[in-house]
């Protein structure tokens, strides 16, 4: 159970590194879904952009948990 554990932790944190690094604007790979380097106002997300987020937050919430629930179990 603790290996399981380490391994999904390790994957979800994977994950959400290639995400984040998806998002970023203007510079990375953020440049793939369309980020510019300026512009000084804000928009909405939309599209892929949205669904990434919406992922990104999922597997935060995901990783958190698992890592509650790997703490509280007695070794």
């Amino acid at each position: 159970m603790d290996f399981l554990l380490q391994v999904s932790s390790i994957v979800v944190a994977i994950l959400m590194i290639v995400l984040i690094m998806l998002q970023v604007k203007g510079g990375a790979l953020g440049n793939l879904l369309g980020g510019d380097a300026g512009g000084g106002f804000s928009h909405t997300r939309r599209g892929l952009e949205k669904t990434l987020f919406q992922i990104t937050v999922f597997l935060a919430i995901a990783f958190m948990g698992i890592s509650l629930f790997s703490a509280a179990i007695p070794r």
